[in-house]
């Protein structure tokens, strides 16, 4: 805490994505649409898992939880790109700036291990159909919510501490539209090259980690079809790459930005409008609109809503 007292920074400049006007007024609705969608859908996932009695499985324990991560992970940046991009001078103060890499790395790493726990859990129900239920217990599920939340904390503090004590004596210009690590230590008055091993090291190998394991695992639940069903993918190949999509366009912003850091271009910042405002739409919609259950969750509880209305009037 004492390097944010003796640093001579207050607040930081975020550049943004656009200095065009008719491209800040494209992701001024972009960005809109996207976060009502997030909210609306996110939300719509949770309150469907909680009221519907058929819902109460380890597959939709995890989506739910799933869905709370994306909500955080999006209201982390979203909102503020929102309000500034139609403000010439986009302001964030040290201590803000501070609490945003924290809370994204938070989110970031608890959905990780997340995804892992949900890869795991659909490798359990086809691969070991007899086992699932002694597999993946309530006790078993909630395990795995509560190792996402340590992971998550375990991995922003590990990182947070060395970038709360550098001193930032001079530039205050962060070329992105957010904070996080790698840009805002390029902005530090000191070497940062033991830091930045600490990121490879790091997020990093978590990134590239999570990923693998998750592209081994959908590999192994083809393999497992493919022997039970005489050579038939089809399905599962249609269920399994709308999943492998999202995995995609989740980990491949993090893979470039924090496995080669302090990039001398600016693409990293736009592949993280996946990372924030695309992939938490499209997970709702994943998990819904292609889910027989959820559609099944939802005509039932339209027809309470019929029923109900019937019986007041």
């Amino acid at each position: 805490m004492d390097g944010a007292n003796y640093s001579l920074v207050s607040e930081f400049v975020l550049i943004g994505l656009s200095n065009s006007w008719e491209m800040r007024l494209f992701l001024f609705w972009f960005f809109s649409v996207s976060y009502m969608g997030i909210i609306l859908g996110n939300l719509f996932i949770l309150f469907m898992v909680i009221i519907d009695s058929h819902l109460h499985s380890p597959m939709y324990f995890l989506l739910a939880n799933l869905s709370l991560f994306d909500l955080g992970l999006s209201s982390t940046t979203v909102p503020k790109v929102i309000s500034d991009l139609f403000t010439d001078c986009n302001m964030i103060s040290f201590p803000k700036c501070m609490m945003q890499i924290f809370f994204i790395h938070v989110m970031g790493g608890a959905e990780m291990v997340l995804l892992i726990a949900m890869a795991y859990d659909r490798y359990t129900a086809i691969c070991k159909p007899l086992h699932y239920l002694t597999i993946m217990s309530p006790k078993m599920c909630v395990s795995f919510v509560v190792t996402a939340w340590i992971v998550g904390i375990i991995h922003a503090v590990s990182q947070f501490g060395f970038v709360l004590n550098l001193p930032f004596c001079g530039p205050n210009k962060v070329d992105s539209f957010y904070c996080d690590f790698p840009r805002v230590m390029k902005l530090a008055c000191v070497d940062t090259y033991k830091i930045e091993f600490v990121i490879i090291a790091n997020s990093g190998f978590i990134s590239m980690a999570t990923f693998l394991s998750l592209i081994m695992s959908y590999i192994c639940i083809l393999v497992t079809v493919w022997k039970h069903s005489s050579g038939d993918l089809s399905k599962a190949f249609v269920t399994l790459s709308a999943h492998i999509t999202v995995v995609i366009l989740f980990f491949m912003p993090c893979i470039f930005l924090y496995v080669w850091p302090f990039p001398t271009i600016s693409l990293d910042k736009y592949l993280f409008i996946f990372v924030f405002a695309i992939t938490p739409v499209l997970n709702p919609a994943i998990y819904t609109l292609r889910n027989n259950d959820m559609r099944l969750a939802v005509r039932r509880l339209g027809k309470r809503i019929v029923g109900s209305s019937g019986i007041s009037s």
